[in-house]
């Protein structure tokens, strides 16, 4: 494993942009749009919130919600009746014990209903600009193949990339190793012919444990 050469060859193919994946205005729509991103592609998280903060533009209108209304409109995301609360609990706490702004430190956006350490450094990350590492499914398959990494549980996965990982590809490595999941390494007959990390990959035949 040379993590040297791994980082080289993302940023020849995947040049750091800083751009966020899901479309925002503010902090807490970022926020928000990453808590509707779980198990649903960020294509119809954006076309969702599209809608959804014309709805509601404002953390107030988040909070004073009907839910059944807040559930209708973000339904296209999945578990929307959970994460209708998430993001109603989650207006209201901002409101009642941040004034409205959503804060920096990890443990105090980990407490806010519906928000995980991937969430959390997302903000972190795009926000704050604090190098945090985001572990979604494409950073835990692409990490696990290339060797970089032999665990399953996010968490352990999120340190272990600390550790090997030099501070400053914190959050470029993120972008290149969803973007490399999505145009590549795909869980499921990964494009392996033509991989320009195949020399570098612990496992060229796909089959390694993800």
């Amino acid at each position: 494993m040379n993590i040297g050469e791994i980082l080289k060859i993302f940023d020849e193919l995947y040049p750091f942009d800083g751009k966020c994946f899901l479309n925002y205005q503010t902090p807490w729509q970022l926020l928000f749009a990453t808590i509707l991103s779980a198990q649903c592609t960020d294509d119809c998280v954006n076309m969702v919130t599209e809608k959804l903060f014309v709805q509601f533009p404002t953390l107030q209108d988040f909070a004073n919600a009907d839910i059944h209304e807040l559930e209708k409109a973000v339904f296209q995301t999945g578990f929307y009746r959970n994460k209708a609360r998430h993001l109603q609990g989650s207006a209201m706490k901002l409101l009642k014990h941040h004034g409205g702004e959503v804060p920096s430190d990890i443990s105090l956006l980990t407490a806010l209903p519906g928000v995980g350490r991937k969430t959390a450094n997302v903000v972190r990350g795009h926000i704050f600009k604090i190098p945090s590492i985001v572990v979604d499914t494409h950073v835990k398959r692409v990490s696990n193949r290339l060797g970089l990494v032999r665990q399953t549980c996010p968490v352990k996965i999120e340190h272990e990339l600390m550790e090997i990982l030099p501070q400053s590809h914190w959050i470029s490595y993120n972008q290149q190793a969803i973007t490399h999941g999505r145009q590549v390494c795909f869980a499921r007959k990964p494009k392996c012919d033509i991989c320009a990390l195949k020399i570098q990959c612990f496992s060229i035949d796909g089959h390694a444990k993800t």
